[in-house]
């Protein structure tokens, strides 16, 4: 590696988040002023920095220095103590403070900082209180310094200092040298393969108990992403092994035991699934309580309406709307007048739409004040425009924000009357557990989902647990209105939940509304694909290819994978748009995007559908269309977008589409699901096409062990009502 060691004359860029910086370097040894780029840290103008890295040359910017590993330094001029000291790094001091300290102390004045920082007081404009914010200021950067060095001796990424700090304060090495593994704990985007690598070199052995007890609960994390609350104890020392590199075989399950102790875990049996051992991180056993113990007193406490009134109003609906109910749905209107709590669940085309909207007219008709909510912006938009009626996402309900957590809670309840929330599949343990915990007792909750789908993201299987609990009043819909036995998607969505392949529709393009095209070569299946989305469905469905037809797949990865599906359909529809890159990725004007994660400040959401309208190349900014707002990304906030011409299948939950087209490929086994095909096939509202082979269709239909997940709300809900703790 080369150096290059210089004073920082201007930051071109800086990430605080992550650390990463661009800054313009004045060195003695270099003509002009040198391009450093990488994790510079908190660096500001006017220090001294010693990078150790290498030279390249950037195909837009030229030559710059790609720093690996770097130093900083107190600056050596009287003008970079000036900038260095009006950067605003020090709280208190601006650049004519800075001015009149060097006018008085020179090049002195970092010194005195250290060392006899009360010899500030005979500058004027500097008080107790200011010298006070001031040496606190200057001495937390110290503490940086000192962390940013020891992270850089131990090889762990610096991105992550101000985090840390944040976290420790002054403590911050003491902290790391007693137990780094805290940090995978404690700070989110540190794993534990970052922690363990840095405790190693710190000399933790192999079989420390704080590198066991981390890799205990690492694992049980990485098993609550694939939706289980908890794992038996013979199945989690088999994962641990798998996790860690040079596991001992001895003592893990004397640290599972401490790890109770601490109150990390809870370790229970549970009889009624034959389990033994159970073991749980601590807040997914209390959310399950908790839920149990919630729906119970919401369902038995006294609501303020006779029964009789609202069985009038609905009656009174039912007589006036002309529409012809099912007895499944006069059921569950019965149940509504009747009970606090109730699910209505139910496939496509068994009418849980006319359902909700009658429910909720009768009870505003009361008086009642009645709130809609679903788990997602496009899953809410939906509800409200099939009841005319205002609805929101459940965090913007309950009032989220980062870092604050939800406004409405046990102590401020939300102010509703009734809480109907749409697509309840999707609701895992822990937005379950807070919105139980803002609905007052005097509400009613009515939850409407379909089982069948997918479950949700996070961990927990909410609706299916309370469903076959038994315990919460249920309507299952399964009469199919003429109407939708019209449609063969709605026909061929109940088959495949039945386990049952598709049939072809008995009407040609473009009255057909469903097709499976069975094609066994993967690259087939692409070109297949990209074909009906670029020029068959546009010419014979008159289709907008970018605004009106979904791709959906179950991967990323390979051939039929979300990736390389958005680079060829990109080509084919957005060649030509103004582009910008990031990373691997490459946004055009014109493209159409996928929000990825919840955006409060943008008030955009995990899931949003947008369209590229513009990119400034002066401020690097992209500006996306989501429905009429306009928002704008800086360059470091482009990783929450992606590609959406394919999209993930998980993604689209919530959503409804024109068209869809779905490849069912054996590459995509291991995630090859009856109820993914199911839910894939019931987003299309007009036009849906499976692409792929016979065996995958057969694999996709027979695995129904992707819904079956470990949880034990089911049958704490049970015992609720019996009365057991």
């Amino acid at each position: 590696m080369e150096s290059v060691r210089g004073e920082v004359q201007s930051i071109l860029f800086h990430n605080p988040e992550t650390g990463y910086a661009v800054v313009r370097l004045k060195a003695a040894d270099q003509p002009g002023l040198v391009t450093v780029v990488g994790g510079l840290g908190s660096v500001v103008p006017g220090e001294g920095l010693a990078v150790s890295g290498q030279w390249q040359k950037h195909p837009k910017f030229g030559r710059q220095f790609q720093a690996r590993a770097w130093e900083q330094t107190v600056p050596a001029s009287i003008n970079g103590i000036k900038r260095y000291l009006a950067s605003g790094m020090i709280k208190g001091l601006g650049h004519s403070l800075a001015q009149r300290l060097v006018d008085t102390f020179g090049n002195q004045v970092l010194d005195l900082l250290d060392q006899d920082p009360e010899r500030l007081l005979e500058v004027e404009g500097i008080g107790p209180k200011k010298l006070e914010k001031i040496t606190n200021s200057w001495n937390a950067q110290r503490e940086i310094r000192s962390l940013m060095l020891f992270l850089q001796t131990h090889e762990v990424p610096t991105t992550y200092a101000g985090r840390i700090f944040r976290l420790y304060g002054a403590n911050a090495v003491s902290k790391l040298t007693q137990n780094p593994y805290e940090l995978a704990y404690e700070i989110s985007g540190i794993g534990l393969k970052t922690a363990d690598k840095m405790a190693l070199k710190l000399g933790f052995p192999l079989d420390s108990p704080q590198r066991l007890e981390a890799l205990i609960v690492y694992t049980l994390f990485q098993h609550s992403e694939a939706g289980h609350l908890f794992c038996p104890m013979h199945e989690l020392l088999d994962k641990v092994h798998k996790v860690g590199d040079s596991v001992p075989a001895d003592g893990l399950e004397e640290s599972v035991a401490r790890l109770e102790e601490k109150k990390r875990v809870r370790i229970v049996n549970l009889p009624e699934q034959g389990i033994e051992q159970a073991v749980f991180l601590h807040h997914f056993y209390r959310w399950e309580k908790e839920i149990a113990a919630r729906l119970m007193d919401l369902t038995t406490h006294p609501s303020a309406l006779n029964p009789d009134t609202v069985h009038e109003q609905l009656h009174s609906l039912i007589k006036t709307s002309q529409i012809r109910f099912s007895s499944e749905q006069l059921e569950a209107m019965d149940k509504a007048c009747k009970h606090k709590t109730m699910i209505i669940t139910g496939g496509p085309g068994t009418g849980k739409t006319t359902l909700t909207t009658i429910i909720v007219t009768a009870l505003r008709r009361l008086g009642f004040k009645v709130k809609l909510a679903a788990p997602t912006g496009r899953a809410a938009k939906r509800l409200a425009e099939a009841t005319g009626s205002f609805a929101q996402t459940l965090h913007r309900m309950l009032g989220f924000s980062p870092g604050e957590g939800f406004a409405h809670n046990e102590d401020r309840k939300l102010k509703a009357d009734a809480v109907l929330v749409d697509e309840a599949s999707m609701l895992d343990c822990q937005l379950f557990v807070h919105l139980l915990r803002a609905i007052p007792l005097t509400c009613r909750l009515i939850l409407v989902g379909d089982v069948n789908q997918l479950p949700s993201v996070g961990p927990g299987h909410v609706l299916a647990d309370l469903i076959n609990s038994q315990v919460l009043p249920t309507t299952v819909l399964t009469h199919i209105f003429r109407q939708a036995q019209e449609s063969m998607v709605v026909v061929n969505a109940h088959r495949i939940n039945q386990g049952k392949l598709p049939l072809a529709s008995p009407l040609s393009p473009p009255q057909a509304d469903f097709f499976w095209v069975q094609q066994d070569d993967v690259q087939k299946v692409q070109d297949l694909i990209v074909y009906m989305v670029c020029e068959r469905m546009p010419t014979i469905y008159n289709l907008d290819p970018i605004r009106e037809v979904q791709v959906l797949t179950p991967m990323h990865k390979g051939k039929v994978g979300t990736q390389e599906l958005n680079a060829r359909l990109q080509e084919r529809l957005n060649a030509s748009g103004r582009e910008v890159r990031s990373g691997n990725r490459i946004f055009r004007v014109g493209d159409r995007v996928l929000q990825t994660k919840n955006n409060y400040e943008k008030e955009v959401f995990n899931g949003d559908l947008g369209w590229v309208r513009d990119f400034d190349r002066e401020t690097g900014e992209l500006t996306v269309a989501f429905d009429e707002a306009r928002v704008s990304y800086a360059q470091s906030e482009f990783e929450e977008l992606t590609l959406a011409y394919c999209i993930s299948v998980h993604k689209s939950q919530g959503s409804e589409y024109p068209a869809v087209i779905v490849p069912v490929v054996t590459q995509h086994y291991l995630l090859l699901q009856r109820n993914l095909i199911y839910t894939a096939l019931t987003r299309a509202k007009r036009l849906a096409v499976l692409i792929g082979s016979k065996k995958a269709m057969h694999i996709g239909l027979d695995n129904v062990s992707g819904s079956k997940r470990y949880t034990h709300l089911e049958h704490r809900v049970r015992n609720a009502a019996k009365g057991i703790a």
